[in-house]
């Protein structure tokens, strides 16, 4: 019941589903870990993102996790169904968290999907959420710069806001009330992002519902941690461990925390 949380992402932007987890489940201890020195995984081919899933999962395996998130749209739209039917523990990905969330809020059905390319190219978002909604009309933007954006700790200021405000150039004349941010990184410019669409537009990420489907899962399996349970986290990047731990410790708001480097085989 004490073990851990497993979640994985490409680099630091799973660490806003990492979050959430800790708010609604704050007994639960997570080992994260962050393939920043691959990231980002949108222009990589579905095989290479496979394998790197693969990869993470198989290292959190080791280190004896209870559940896994895949907090990687791109990673979930590629991987989420091979791993649950070869993992020995519950996997959930955050592609059906974030539609759900979008058409309980939209009131026109008219929503954009920002994410990176290789997400945008797996019509992933498109199909779950039209399983839930067939009338939902769908206007898919790739954001190719937001993730190398965020990753590189420089994602405030004027330079990252004239930067979002260019990749969302696209949307200028479009019509809809709801923008998902299909891309675990970029909640992190959720300010800004909203700044750009205006105020009458609800913007979304698929924390929240991914937390909730972990709470759900947890309750359902029985494998909740004990309510007097200390959380001791871990977070593992591939990559540099400076930058990852500057990114980290801003957005957990958690104080100092355990930060290795972990290389991945």
């Amino acid at each position: 019941m004490n073990a851990p949380i497993g979640v994985i992402d490409s680099g630091v932007g799973g660490l806003t589903v990492a979050k959430e987890i800790m708010k609604r489940l704050p007994n639960e201890t997570i080992y994260y870990i962050g393939d920043t020195a691959r990231c980002p995984y949108g222009p990589r081919s579905r095989q290479e993102v496979r394998n790197f899933t693969w990869q993470m999962a198989k290292a959190l395996e080791k280190m004896n996790v209870k559940m896994l998130v895949i907090a990687c749209n791109t990673a979930t739209a590629v991987a989420l169904e091979s791993l649950q039917r070869n993992m020995p523990f519950p996997v959930l990905g955050v592609i059906n968290a974030g539609a759900r969330a979008a058409v309980k809020k939209t009131k026109r059905h008219e929503v954009v999907v920002l994410a990176t390319e290789g997400t945008i190219k797996s019509g992933a978002y498109e199909e779950a959420l039209l399983s839930l909604n067939t009338s939902t009309h769908i206007i898919p933007l790739a954001c190719p710069t937001f993730v190398p954006l965020v990753e590189s700790g420089e994602y405030k200021g004027d330079f990252a806001n004239n930067l979002i405000a260019e990749g969302l150039k696209p949307l200028k004349n479009r019509q809809f009330d709801t923008v998902i941010l299909g891309c675990t990184h970029y909640p992190i410019l959720q300010k800004q992002i909203e700044a750009v669409v205006g105020e009458d537009v609800n913007v979304l990420s698929s924390a929240e519902e991914t937390a909730k489907d972990v709470q759900e899962m947890l309750a359902y399996n029985g494998t909740l941690a004990n309510a007097n349970a200390v959380p001791v986290h871990k977070f593992f990047a591939t990559g540099s461990v400076p930058i990852f731990r500057s990114i980290a410790e801003n957005w957990l708001e958690q104080g100092t925390l355990d930060i290795k480097r972990i290389t991945l085989k």
